[in-house]
């Protein structure tokens, strides 16, 4: 059942550039492997090798002893190598058993057999615990649902080797549980598992083993228990990363409110919520996923209608019929969809960072040096890396989009900034980086709200959290009083 892989002196180029060098190491067969390093250390690209997706420029790549090199992800599906993608693959206008078998259609005959797959995709969901019928359309799922039909896709290739992309980035610290169990009981069965996340904690708690990658090498190996999470974080990075989390100003009690929402109500969404935050304050924001948190600030900012509340900025009521109001009124909100909403992938570097601003550029035409002192200045104060300041968005790495996108928004000089998921699937060494740029926006004056599913990310940055359930506000908790327990007890209901 189990697969064993061994990868010798693997390398990759993409045109000049060399993203693999050299990597050598093995999977152990039956065991959950932890496959750690920052964006750009090469991990989804040695992934992409081993499930058939990108072929090795060199070295050898063994499967069970033998030497294999897969034309294509079918190619990998039939020796049971199965790669689950950090965006999901499902076609929402398909049922469930649709995207199953999608590609891999049973068939009576010349015709379709559907009743086999609805039969076969009950079972498969029965197998990693989603309680939705078959021919459920998967536009009506909930992300941790999707993650889990991927998994039902995956099983259904009859999976020996399963690789997990970041699978828990939208998952609530219940579903994470549930999928851990489904970890674990494939182990059981004998399935390999390939496991990429930049939480550490969770890869201290499924893991069996650590591989660390680094600036497109193999760094080291180890068995997870002899390995403790500060290690692994300084492994990723290559120097000792210490505090995670700066050290937090005294909440500025008499500061000025710089925005305050009463009895905000969206619909099928949100109901009744009224908070405020302070200049200089760090205001956080918990909830499961569907609790109403992103759905209340599109509201406030103009990207989604609101049935009644009220908005008042630097204690003036104001109304905002799209984003462009927010923006003129000193808000921003930088969307958890980085690359659907923050960026614009296929445009450069200067063309994303000078979007919400063009106006500063244009006299009355475009001046391009002016863009371009002002992307150097934002690559210097955000530690964006790249190699070259023409290129297109698209090529940095997750956690340079993410600081590319925070330089964006603050391009208008915001009074106050709302962040939806700042860290949602960047490495350990981008998270510190802007952990530390949100306290220097909020020391600069500034009002941040951080929308996070991460509870460490909240008690570590916050000065407080507001917790919401169910799309009402459920808690609002000072800094003495921030701790995990309290926040999932108001986010669950059952404190």
């Amino acid at each position: 059942m189990s697969v064993a892989v061994r990868f010798n002196d693997i390398r990759k180029d993409f045109g000049p550039v060399r993203v693999l060098h050299g990597v050598t190491f093995e999977l152990a067969p039956g065991r959950i492997h932890g496959l750690l390093g920052e964006n750009g250390a090469g991990k989804s690209t040695l992934m992409k090798i081993l499930a058939g997706y990108e072929r090795a420029s060199a070295g050898e790549m063994l499967v069970d002893g033998r030497a294999c090199s897969f034309g294509g992800s079918r190619e990998a599906e039939a020796a049971g190598i199965v790669l689950i993608h950090q965006e999901f693959n499902l076609a929402e206008h398909l049922t469930i058993a649709q995207n199953i078998f999608l590609g891999h259609e049973k068939k009576r005959g010349l015709f379709v057999d559907d009743t086999a797959m609805r039969r076969e995709a009950r079972a498969l969901l029965a197998q990693v615990g989603l309680a939705r019928g078959p021919d459920t359309p998967v536009r009506e799922l909930i992300v941790a649902e999707k993650q889990l039909v991927e998994i039902a896709k995956a099983l259904s290739r009859h999976a020996r080797l399963l690789i997990m992309d970041e699978p828990t980035a939208t998952l609530t610290p219940a579903e994470t549980a549930r999928l851990f169990a489904l970890m674990t009981r494939l182990r059981a069965d004998g399935t390999t598992i390939v496991y990429i996340s930049h939480k550490l904690d969770e890869v201290e708690h499924i893991t069996d083993d650590v591989i660390v990658m680094r600036d497109g090498r193999f760094v080291a190996a180890s068995a997870t228990a002899g390995l403790a999470r500060q290690q692994m974080a300084n492994l990723m990075v290559g120097r000792e990363l210490s505090d995670m989390f700066p050290e937090k100003t005294p909440a500025p009690a008499d500061a000025p409110v710089a925005l305050r929402v009463s009895g905000l109500a969206v619909p099928g969404w949100v109901e009744d919520l009224s908070f405020e935050v302070r200049a200089g304050e760090i205001l956080g924001f918990a909830g499961l996923v569907g609790a109403g948190r992103s759905e209340a600030f599109e509201a406030i900012v103009g990207l989604r209608e609101k049935r009644a509340g009220t908005i008042s900025v630097d204690g003036r009521e104001v109304v905002f019929r799209h984003a462009r109001d927010a923006v003129r009124h000193g808000i921003t909100y930088l969307s958890e969809d980085r690359k659907g909403r923050g960026l614009h992938l296929d445009l450069s570097l200067q063309d994303n960072l000078t979007l919400m601003t063009l106006e500063r550029y244009g006299r009355p035409l475009i001046d391009l040096k002016a863009g371009r002192r002002a992307l150097e200045a934002a690559v210097r104060e955000f530690g964006i890396r790249t190699g070259d300041l023409s290129s297109r968005a698209r090529m940095l790495s997750g956690g340079n989009q993410q600081k590319l996108a925070l330089a964006k928004f603050l391009q208008p000089d915001p009074r106050v900034i709302v962040l939806d998921e700042p860290t949602r699937g960047v490495d350990i060494g981008a998270k510190r980086d802007i952990y530390f740029l949100i306290q220097r926006l909020a020391a600069s004056g500034r009002a941040v709200i951080v929308i996070s599913s991460e509870l460490i990310e909240l008690i570590g940055l916050a000065h407080r959290v507001v917790v919401m359930r169910a799309g009402r506000l459920a808690a609002t908790l000072t800094e003495t009083q921030l701790n995990e327990e309290e926040l999932i007890a108001h986010a669950t209901g059952t404190h």
